[in-house]
């Protein structure tokens, strides 16, 4: 499990959607290695551009990285299927990435297989059998979430449930996870379907379903929302429309978690966050280079290091405790996760993640 006492910071970060940042030293120069990153959606979303921000960070700190090429930007598969081949003819030594498709990349990692390329999945799996794949949870995240919420709502009531980007996998082990809890609790009605609605993870998209739905008369009728880590912007529209607040399910978000904190501003607001550390994006570049070192890397299944999610809610007094911990530093971007390092698996400081710079990169 990762730290969830780590410092953090504050940055706004706006990345570019392409930005390739060469270091002083040749690839393969010495004991230092040539690093690719791959992201292929949700750019200006906190939790993406914090993984990329670690990932430089990860890169820096380690001192084994002369060269890291970045590719970030909104794509489909295909387009990432492109971006990872264009990886491989750079020459670079691993190549860690953020999938778009659980399946859908196997013929380019194949080819970086051939290469002698390590490849590294992170925040979500992939089923080429020679990738690595460290990623949160989702299946055990999207349970403590609706455990909560279900129990909170006394096991029966309406919930409105706001899912992630239409096929990552790691929406989809969310949404696996989700109907496991449902179907345990047969008087909670799920809307608009138990497939739920797909936020894109885009604040606006989110924005415009909260008040869509609101301006429906829907929301007066239901008693939960369970979104996909795209809280803090639910709560702000229902805060604008006047309405009471009802029970909400978010992920770790800094200001979705000062708002459960801030009953002034938010009074009657009662929610659960549940931790998704952005930090796998440091931590996939420290694995990868674990691996081309050769260093014995023990994971729990397979080729898979799986992090464990774990929820604070604020209408306990352990809670809200737990809560105040991971704001153990001011200045954190509030769109970003809290946990920005995961103890064991990153070596950069919050600083370093802060800056958001590579190898080379001033």
């Amino acid at each position: 499990m990762f730290n969830r006492q780590s410092r953090v910071v504050r940055l706004v970060v706006g990345l570019a959607g392409l930005a390739i940042v060469v270091g002083a030293c040749s690839a393969g120069g010495g004991d230092k290695f040539s690093i690719g990153y791959s992201n292929s959606a949700g750019v200006g979303n906190g939790f993406r551009e914090e993984q990329v921000c670690t990932a430089k960070a990860e890169a820096f700190a380690s001192d084994k990285v002369s060269e890291m090429t970045t590719i970030h930007r909104n794509t489909d598969a295909a387009g990432q299927l492109q971006d990872i081949r264009d990886l491989i003819a750079k020459g670079v030594d691993a190549i860690v990435f953020n999938p778009a498709n659980t399946d859908a990349l196997n013929p380019a990692l194949a080819e970086a297989k051939a290469a002698g390329i390590v490849t590294v999945s992170v925040d979500a799996n992939v089923s080429d059998p020679n990738t690595y794949n460290l990623y949160n949870n989702q299946v055990d995240y999207a349970k403590l979430g609706a455990k909560w919420l279900f129990e909170k709502l006394g096991g029966k009531g309406t919930v409105y449930y706001m899912r992630g980007l239409a096929g990552h996998p790691a929406d989809n082990d969310r949404h696996q996870g989700f109907l496991e809890v449902l179907k345990d609790y047969p008087d909670i009605k799920v809307v608009p379907s138990e497939e739920g609605v797909a936020t894109g993870w885009d604040p606006a998209t989110t924005t415009q379903l909260i008040n869509d739905w609101i301006a429906s008369g829907s929301y007066d009728t239901t008693d939960g929302i369970w979104t996909s880590g795209m809280d803090h912007w639910v709560v702000d529209a229902i805060k604008a429309a006047n309405k009471p607040y009802v029970p909400i399910v978010g992920a770790d978000l800094g200001a979705f978690v000062a708002q459960l904190l801030d009953g002034t501003n938010f009074p009657g607001l009662e929610g659960a966050a549940v931790t998704n550390t952005a930090a796998v994006g440091g931590a996939g570049v420290n694995l990868a280079l674990k691996l081309l070192n050769k260093e014995d890397v023990t994971t729990a299944d397979a080729l898979t290091v799986l992090l464990t999610p774990v929820l604070a809610d604020n209408t306990t007094d352990a809670g809200k405790e737990t809560l105040k911990s991971w704001q153990s530093v001011e200045g954190l971007n509030p769109d970003w996760p809290l946990g920005i390092t995961i103890e064991g698996w990153t070596t950069y400081t919050p600083e370093q993640a802060v800056a958001c710079k590579g190898p080379g990169e001033k």
